[in-house]
């Protein structure tokens, strides 16, 4: 299953990489491995959130269609079509 944790995790991890890699200035590295981290909880939090409101909107979706097909039309138009007749 598709999870955007790992998505997240594996550009994080590529940044880290590239920081332990060519920064070589402890004093500077530290604070930019902080940095991405608290970059990856953010965006962690965000996806979350985004996909909470999106399960829930697609519920309430899925239950409006379903009551929207418990209307009974035939019914409606009988009732409509008498009403409208000009019967004598």
């Amino acid at each position: 299953m598709f999870t955007a944790d790992a998505v997240i995790d594996a550009v994080q991890t590529g940044k880290k990489t590239f920081i332990n890699t060519f920064v070589t200035n402890e004093a500077v590295k530290a604070p930019m491995i902080k940095f991405i981290d608290a970059q990856a909880d953010y965006t962690k939090k965000a996806a979350k959130v985004s996909m909470d409101t999106f399960t829930s909107l697609t519920s309430e979706a899925v239950k409006q269609a379903q009551e929207a097909t418990k209307y009974d039309f035939n019914k409606a138009y009988t009732e409509m079509a008498e009403k409208f007749s000009f019967k004598k």
